[in-house]
């Protein structure tokens, strides 16, 4: 039963590989052949994203692993493998964090612990990401080429900022997983204890209550979202149609509010190319160009996201086996 399970589990991770990327493929190859091998910097770079996250999520798990039971070594590797599960994968962008969670509990870090951690991150990436794309609506104002869509960008940003801080209220103050708790048992007929539940609600409440802590994990996470725009500064670079700072971190912005919209889209297929070729027009971008930078960001996604995915399954399989 154990070998059936790593054998199935094994297949269906290569199948969603294999629907994930078999559409880019050709273009992958037809823009590292254009770019040059050059491109390939971006998969060393990618680490500071890595470290940047892995460093703020880190200083939320600080008073959970006083002996440190979790190294930085082991949660920078976590922290691969959640990106590279949500950005290949169709999870939903939260398969990422329930297999974050299962590996904290790998080294014994008790689970409403470890997953308020994830979740109080998690509520630091939806700010962050408002935050990102508030500057990039900025520059598109500064580059003077904001126009009527950049106005209903705005409305729609402003309407949404109401998502970020309920969900911050709600965890703080109305103990949503206990409530959640108590209507799915209502809801089904059994009334199982809920201290699990109770246990996550306090936890995370107590996570909020670290202003220290989501301060420097906010701030690092906002850092790793700019130094993204490197990518798209790079590409362009090589494909010999360069562009200022502040243009790639508007394009990069923008970007990354569209695809944070369509979370449930598998590995944003399409909708990271409609975000670049969309803004990247209004800097002059054919659409041509605007899809080979996509393609370069394709490129270090699935390079720097298949390793980590293997050696999970790795992981997984020598538990299976002892």
């Amino acid at each position: 039963m154990k070998t059936a399970a790593y054998v199935g589990c094994l297949v269906g991770l290569i199948i969603l590989i294999v629907l994930a990327v078999r559409a880019d493929f050709g273009s992958m190859v037809g823009t590292l052949a254009q770019a040059g091998w050059p491109l390939l910097w971006l998969i060393p770079y990618r680490a500071l994203f890595f470290v940047l996250y892995g460093v703020g999520w880190f200083a939320l798990l600080r008073p959970y692993n006083r002996d440190r039971r979790v190294g930085f070594g082991y949660l920078l590797w976590v922290t691969t493998v959640r990106d590279a599960i949500d950005r290949l994968l169709p999870v939903a962008s939260i398969g990422g964090g329930l297999a974050g969670v299962r590996l904290l509990r790998w080294r014994g870090l008790p689970l409403a612990q470890g997953a308020a951690t994830v979740i109080v991150e998690t509520l630091l990436t939806l700010f962050t990401v408002f935050a990102f794309t508030a500057l990039g609506m900025y520059l598109l104002v500064d580059l003077g080429i904001a126009g009527r869509e950049s106005t209903e960008l705005r409305i729609v940003f402003l309407v949404s900022m109401a998502i970020p801080v309920a969900s911050a209220l709600g965890l703080r103050y109305a103990s949503p997983f206990g409530r959640l708790h108590r209507l799915v048992s209502s809801f089904i007929g059994t009334y199982a204890s809920s201290n699990e539940a109770e246990a996550l609600d306090q936890e995370v409440r107590g996570c909020l209550h670290r202003t220290g802590a989501l301060l420097t994990a906010g701030m690092l996470q906002f850092v790793a979202f700019v130094s993204g725009a490197f990518e798209v500064w790079f590409a362009l670079r090589l494909f010999e149609h360069p562009v200022s700072a502040k243009a790639a971190i508007m394009l990069e912005s923008m970007t990354q509010a569209i695809r944070h919209v369509a979370f449930l889209v598998p590995a944003g297929l399409g909708v990271q190319e409609a975000g670049l070729v969309l803004f990247g027009q209004a800097l002059g971008l054919s659409g041509e160009l605007a899809l080979s930078v996509s393609m370069a960001k394709r490129i270090r996604e699935v390079l720097c996201s298949l390793p980590p995915l293997l050696s999970w399954q790795w992981s997984e399989a020598r538990r299976l086996y002892r």
